[in-house]
Parts: C-alpha cells; structure tokens; sequence
C-alpha cells in the first residue's frame, strides 16, 4: 500500500512517515505543492495525504490540478485550520475525507484503511442540460464548445440548479444548500446570483434556461432559444 504524504512541516511529515511504515504502509513525501502535484501526477499511490497549507501551490491548487487531469486517487486532506467551511472547500475541490492538526494517528490510519477499502472513486457524472455542461470535478462549465467561467459561488448555485432540474426552488432552499444553512443575511441575494449566472450562461448565447417561477423562486430546464 504506497502513500503519497504531502506536507511543509518537515518534523512532522517525516514523523508522519516513520509512523506508517511501522503500520505496513510505502510512504514517499514531498514538502511543496508543486512537488507534490508531480509525484502524485507522474507514479500511482494508493492514497495522497494532502495538507491544505503549501508553499508554493497550495493543496486545494494541488487537488483542483489533479482531478481536473482526471486523477481519481483518493485524497484525505489536513489541515491546521478547523472551520467546516475548510472542509466543505476540499469536499467540493473532490477531497475524499478530511482530519485537522493534531489529529489522533491511530484515526488517521482507520481512515486511510477505510479509504483503502473503498479504492478510487468513480469519475463524477457531468451535469447537463441541452448543450450545458458541469463538470463537477473538474469544475469546469460550457456551453457547447464555448468555456463559462464562473465564481466558486456562481459554479456552486449552477451545480444546485442542474441537480434538480425542472424543479421550482424558493430562495430559502437555495440559500440553505449552497450559501449556508445558518445565512441570516438578504435572501435577495439569489437574485443577484441568478442575474449573473444569465448573463453568463444564457444572454450571450440567446437561452432562457433559468426560469423566474412567480411566487416560488427559480428553475433550470432545458433550453429554449430566443
């Protein structure tokens, strides 16, 4: 079982090392985002221990860069932060789990076991509706042959609007799912965001995909010319 441990904090990573040989494990290590982006890019690890703060690239950079290039390796993410928005950032970026600084080595090897058990993940499926695309790995938008950037926001309401297509969603359920569910701030903001996300997705290509549902809210169907 090779891992891949990517981690600055060289005491650490090296105790990190020594402590999963003892349990059975081929442990590489690299103390640079860049670094690790190549070792886990050009040979095959079982999992890659990533560590969110990196000189260099960073470890959401260095997870963003891998599942773009469809590497599907499980990826358990630490980090000294702790705050659940850090985690539903690797989580959305395709991390497969999650520990934060200090953690207790004896969890840490139950869950690499368990990421071991279950293997790499399959390739998420792409979003679509009529000739839109979400990628939700690679997070990546188009429409047809033409690349959409959007904001991480913008890309994280689009994803919910595609998920459940044809259905009417309030601004309450938008606000819960992809800001936060203890937002209390101006639910008026989802109409901003819609107002973007049309001008970006559909005005300049002539659609209505992002219906108005009077008294209710907003639906994604598919898509009608103008």
């Amino acid at each position: 079982m090779r891992l891949l441990i990517v981690e600055d904090e060289r005491e650490f990573a090296e105790t990190l090392r020594r402590g999963l040989v003892a349990e059975g494990f081929t442990a590489d290590v690299a103390h640079t985002g860049r670094e690790g982006l190549w070792r886990a890019t050009e040979h095959s690890y079982d999992v890659v221990v990533l560590d969110i703060m990196l000189p260099e690239l960073s470890g959401y950079e260095v997870l963003k860069r891998l599942r773009a290039a469809e590497n599907w390796t499980p990826v358990l993410m630490l980090t000294a932060k702790d705050g659940e928005y850090d985690e539903a950032d690797a989580f959305d970026l395709g991390a497969d789990d999650y520990l934060s600084k200090p953690f207790s080595f004896v969890v840490l090897i139950a869950r690499l076991r368990a990421l071991l058990r279950r293997g790499a993940p399959a390739r998420p499926a792409v979003l679509e509706a009529g000739d839109l695309r979400l990628d939700p790995s690679a997070r990546t938008v188009h429409r047809g042959q033409n690349r959409i950037e959007l904001t991480a926001r913008e890309f994280g309401l689009l994803e919910f609007l595609l998920r459940r297509a044809g259905t009417a969603l309030s601004k309450n359920e938008i606000l819960s799912h992809v800001w936060d569910a203890h937002y209390d701030g101006d639910e008026n903001v989802v109409e901003v965001y819609i107002g973007y996300l049309r001008r970006k997705i559909d005005a300049p290509f002539g659609y209505h995909t992002i219906e108005t549902v009077r008294g209710v809210g907003y639906r994604l169907v598919d898509v009608t010319r103008s």
